[in-house]
Protein backbone atom coordinates (compact mmCIF):
# COMPACT_ATOMS: atom_id res chain seq x y z
CA UNK A 1 0.00 0.00 0.00
CA UNK A 2 1.49 3.64 -1.03
CA UNK A 3 1.54 6.55 0.82
CA UNK A 4 -0.85 8.19 -1.54
CA UNK A 5 -3.40 5.29 -1.16
CA UNK A 6 -3.44 5.69 2.56
CA UNK A 7 -4.07 9.18 2.66
CA UNK A 8 -6.68 9.28 0.20
CA UNK A 9 -8.51 6.59 1.85
CA UNK A 10 -7.89 8.45 4.86
CA UNK A 11 -9.17 11.73 3.52
CA UNK A 12 -12.44 9.96 1.76
CA UNK A 13 -13.42 8.33 5.41
CA UNK A 14 -12.70 12.24 6.71
CA UNK A 15 -14.55 13.85 4.31
CA UNK A 16 -17.84 10.92 4.61
CA UNK A 17 -17.51 8.67 7.09
CA UNK A 18 -19.64 6.22 5.66
CA UNK A 19 -19.31 2.16 5.12
CA UNK A 20 -17.30 2.19 2.15
CA UNK A 21 -15.20 4.66 3.08
CA UNK A 22 -14.85 2.64 6.03
CA UNK A 23 -14.29 -0.37 4.67
CA UNK A 24 -10.99 0.77 2.25
CA UNK A 25 -9.54 2.41 5.41
CA UNK A 26 -10.08 -0.66 7.44
CA UNK A 27 -8.18 -2.77 4.73
CA UNK A 28 -5.41 -0.89 4.52
CA UNK A 29 -4.78 -0.18 7.95
CA UNK A 30 -6.23 -3.00 9.64
CA UNK A 31 -3.14 -4.92 8.54
CA UNK A 32 -0.77 -2.40 9.42
CA UNK A 33 -1.99 -2.54 13.33
CA UNK A 34 -1.97 -5.90 13.71
CA UNK A 35 1.32 -5.70 12.70
CA UNK A 36 2.34 -3.00 15.17
CA UNK A 37 0.61 -5.06 18.21
CA UNK A 38 2.48 -8.17 17.20
CA UNK A 39 5.64 -6.60 16.78
CA UNK A 40 4.80 -5.37 20.97
CA UNK A 41 4.64 -8.69 21.94
CA UNK A 42 0.98 -9.37 21.37
CA UNK A 43 -0.18 -12.90 20.22
CA UNK A 44 -2.03 -12.94 16.86
CA UNK A 45 -5.59 -13.37 18.35
CA UNK A 46 -5.23 -10.62 20.99
CA UNK A 47 -3.18 -8.38 17.91
CA UNK A 48 -6.61 -8.24 15.68
CA UNK A 49 -9.03 -8.11 18.80
CA UNK A 50 -6.77 -4.74 19.49
CA UNK A 51 -7.02 -3.51 16.02
CA UNK A 52 -10.58 -4.30 15.80
CA UNK A 53 -11.00 -1.92 18.86
CA UNK A 54 -8.54 0.74 17.48
CA UNK A 55 -10.84 0.98 14.23
CA UNK A 56 -13.99 0.87 16.31
CA UNK A 57 -11.92 4.02 17.92
CA UNK A 58 -11.21 5.45 14.39
CA UNK A 59 -14.66 5.00 13.28
CA UNK A 60 -16.61 6.51 16.33
CA UNK A 61 -14.12 9.54 16.86
CA UNK A 62 -12.65 10.39 13.57
CA UNK A 63 -14.71 13.67 13.22
CA UNK A 64 -12.09 14.75 15.93
CA UNK A 65 -9.42 15.02 13.82
CA UNK A 66 -8.88 18.54 12.76
CA UNK A 67 -5.87 18.25 10.64
CA UNK A 68 -6.74 15.67 8.41
CA UNK A 69 -2.82 15.27 7.05
CA UNK A 70 -1.95 13.98 11.07
CA UNK A 71 -4.80 10.53 10.41
CA UNK A 72 -1.90 8.47 10.08
CA UNK A 73 -0.58 9.56 13.39
CA UNK A 74 -3.41 9.82 15.33
CA UNK A 75 -4.43 6.23 14.35
CA UNK A 76 -1.18 4.85 15.87
CA UNK A 77 -1.50 7.30 18.80
CA UNK A 78 -4.97 5.37 19.18
CA UNK A 79 -2.97 2.18 19.19
CA UNK A 80 -0.13 2.65 21.38
CA UNK A 81 -3.18 3.75 23.80
CA UNK A 82 -4.95 0.26 23.21
CA UNK A 83 -1.54 -1.48 23.51
CA UNK A 84 -1.11 0.87 27.21
CA UNK A 85 -4.21 0.25 28.15
CA UNK A 86 -3.73 -4.02 27.55
CA UNK A 87 -0.83 -4.23 29.22
CA UNK A 88 -2.19 -2.67 32.41
CA UNK A 89 -5.33 -4.84 32.40
CA UNK A 90 -3.02 -7.84 32.20
CA UNK A 91 -0.57 -6.36 35.20
CA UNK A 92 -3.50 -6.15 37.21
CA UNK A 93 -4.99 -9.40 36.89
CA UNK A 94 -4.47 -11.81 39.78
CA UNK A 95 -3.97 -15.64 39.43
CA UNK A 96 -7.06 -16.87 41.83
CA UNK A 97 -8.33 -20.53 42.03
CA UNK A 98 -11.97 -21.61 41.47
CA UNK A 99 -11.79 -23.81 45.18
CA UNK A 100 -15.38 -25.90 43.45
CA UNK A 101 -13.99 -26.94 40.35
CA UNK A 102 -10.28 -28.14 42.15
CA UNK A 103 -11.90 -31.03 44.42
CA UNK A 104 -9.16 -33.28 42.79
CA UNK A 105 -6.69 -31.66 41.58
CA UNK A 106 -5.14 -29.92 44.54
CA UNK A 107 -1.94 -30.63 45.81
CA UNK A 108 -2.61 -31.26 49.42
CA UNK A 109 -0.42 -32.49 52.11
CA UNK A 110 -1.03 -35.44 54.40
CA UNK A 111 -1.79 -33.66 57.34
CA UNK A 112 -3.41 -36.77 59.31
CA UNK A 113 -5.82 -39.10 59.30
CA UNK A 114 -8.96 -37.23 60.39
CA UNK A 115 -10.22 -36.42 57.34
CA UNK A 116 -10.88 -33.32 54.92
CA UNK A 117 -12.16 -31.66 57.62
CA UNK A 118 -8.97 -31.21 59.53
CA UNK A 119 -6.98 -30.74 56.25
CA UNK A 120 -9.70 -27.87 55.45
CA UNK A 121 -9.12 -26.37 58.74
CA UNK A 122 -5.50 -26.15 58.40
CA UNK A 123 -5.80 -24.50 55.13
CA UNK A 124 -8.10 -22.16 56.43
CA UNK A 125 -5.21 -21.01 58.69
CA UNK A 126 -3.79 -18.81 55.99
CA UNK A 127 -6.96 -16.91 56.17
CA UNK A 128 -7.27 -13.59 58.43
CA UNK A 129 -10.46 -14.40 60.57
CA UNK A 130 -13.08 -12.36 58.09
CA UNK A 131 -11.88 -14.52 55.43
CA UNK A 132 -12.33 -17.49 57.13
CA UNK A 133 -15.73 -16.86 58.16
CA UNK A 134 -16.18 -15.79 54.35
CA UNK A 135 -15.11 -18.76 52.64
CA UNK A 136 -16.22 -21.68 55.36
CA UNK A 137 -20.41 -19.88 54.85
CA UNK A 138 -19.85 -19.49 51.09
CA UNK A 139 -17.91 -22.88 50.10
CA UNK A 140 -19.04 -24.83 53.64
CA UNK A 141 -22.35 -23.63 54.60
CA UNK A 142 -22.77 -22.80 50.19
CA UNK A 143 -24.70 -19.66 51.03
CA UNK A 144 -24.70 -16.88 48.11
CA UNK A 145 -23.23 -13.98 48.70
CA UNK A 146 -26.09 -11.66 49.33
CA UNK A 147 -27.00 -13.70 52.00
CA UNK A 148 -23.74 -13.50 53.58
CA UNK A 149 -23.72 -9.52 53.73
CA UNK A 150 -27.57 -9.80 55.31
CA UNK A 151 -26.28 -11.82 57.99
CA UNK A 152 -23.01 -10.01 58.76
CA UNK A 153 -24.46 -6.56 57.88
CA UNK A 154 -22.36 -5.94 55.10
CA UNK A 155 -22.22 -4.72 51.98
CA UNK A 156 -21.91 -7.65 49.27
CA UNK A 157 -18.57 -6.64 47.56
CA UNK A 158 -17.02 -6.55 51.12
CA UNK A 159 -18.11 -9.95 50.67
CA UNK A 160 -16.69 -10.63 47.27
CA UNK A 161 -13.53 -9.21 48.29
CA UNK A 162 -12.98 -11.24 50.68
CA UNK A 163 -13.92 -14.54 49.14
CA UNK A 164 -11.99 -13.15 45.94
CA UNK A 165 -8.79 -12.31 48.17
CA UNK A 166 -9.11 -15.33 50.38
CA UNK A 167 -8.20 -17.39 46.79
CA UNK A 168 -5.77 -15.16 46.21
CA UNK A 169 -4.04 -16.50 49.48
CA UNK A 170 -4.62 -19.91 49.17
CA UNK A 171 -3.72 -19.82 45.02
CA UNK A 172 -0.10 -19.64 46.42
CA UNK A 173 -0.22 -22.44 48.36
CA UNK A 174 -2.43 -25.15 46.75
CA UNK A 175 -1.15 -25.84 43.11
CA UNK A 176 -2.75 -28.68 40.69
CA UNK A 177 -1.46 -31.72 40.90
CA UNK A 178 0.24 -32.65 37.45
CA UNK A 179 0.34 -36.77 38.36
CA UNK A 180 -4.27 -36.36 38.22
CA UNK A 181 -4.88 -33.28 35.61
CA UNK A 182 -6.88 -34.40 32.99
CA UNK A 183 -5.04 -35.10 29.67
CA UNK A 184 -5.48 -32.30 26.54
CA UNK A 185 -7.40 -34.01 23.81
Amino acid sequence: MTKSQECEAAEQFLNQADEDSFNSLYRIFSPQLVAFFRRRGHENGVAEDLAQEVMLTVYRKAGQIRDHKLFRAWLFRVARNAACRHFAERARQVPTLDLADMNDFLAAPQLSPCGPATEFNEWMKFLDPEEREAMTLRFVEEWEYHEIAAAKAIPIGTVQWRVFNSKKKLAVHLKPRPDILPKAA
